[in-house]
């Protein structure tokens, strides 16, 4: 800030902005408040407010560096950052590229055919079972394909398909958000699996594109 723009209590104050789409606004502002707030304190207690520098052998009023965020610019500028509407072959995609440890929901499975109870069944165990290692969450209300883009606009990371062979082979995809790549794993495994990724512990190894 130039002098005329400074608080009385600031020897320097400094900005720090981001671009958004609707132009630049101030995230955070750090002032430099020299001793300003602890020689007021030793004013108004009579109590000397000082540290002893052992290499000078001084007494010293320390100075105040105070940084000031509002959370709600933080969080947007976060979504805006993750936000992207990603033009496909045959469609745009609009997906939230957003890291998976901040996601709200880790991870949905989704059950190829929402006829057939077995599948429905064998879903909803596994999300119970994915419960008790990260937030996840259960959805049938539409096609497969449907349900990837709605996880997509949402930040989900990973999808988990429950598929016919499922049943006979005992493993679900695993589809991650932003390569749209697939991994086949064991249904006992997807809880530790998923986890895993969100944690950094493991790297994605996905293949096929879906």
């Amino acid at each position: 800030h130039e002098a005329d723009e400074l608080s009385h209590y600031s020897k320097q104050t400094t900005d720090i902005e981001y671009q958004f789409p609707i132009g630049w606004s101030e995230l955070e502002g750090v002032a430099d408040r020299t001793d300003f707030d602890l020689r007021a304190h030793t004013v108004g207690s009579g109590k000397r407010l000082e540290v002893f520098d052992e290499v000078t052998g001084e007494h010293v009023v320390p100075y105040v560096i105070e940084p000031a965020m509002g959370v709600d610019r933080a969080v947007l500028t976060v979504l805006v950052d993750a936000f992207e509407e990603e033009q496909l072959a045959k469609e745009k995609r609009v997906v939230l590229r957003i890291r998976p440890e901040l996601a709200p929901i880790k991870a949905a499975v989704l059950p190829l055919l929402r006829n057939r109870p077995e599948l429905v069944e064998r879903a909803r165990r596994l999300t119970t079972d994915l419960k008790q290692l990260v937030p996840a969450m259960y959805d049938d209300t539409a096609s497969i394909g449907k349900l990837y883009r709605r996880q997509d606009e949402i930040g989900t990371p990973f999808c988990v398909t429950v598929d016919p062979e499922s049943l006979d082979d005992g493993a679900a995809t695993i589809r991650e958000r932003d390569s749209m790549t697939q991994e086949r794993v064991s249904l006992d495994l997807v809880p530790q699996r998923i986890a895993d990724l969100v944690a950094g512990r493991s790297a994605w190894e996905g293949a096929a594109r879906a």
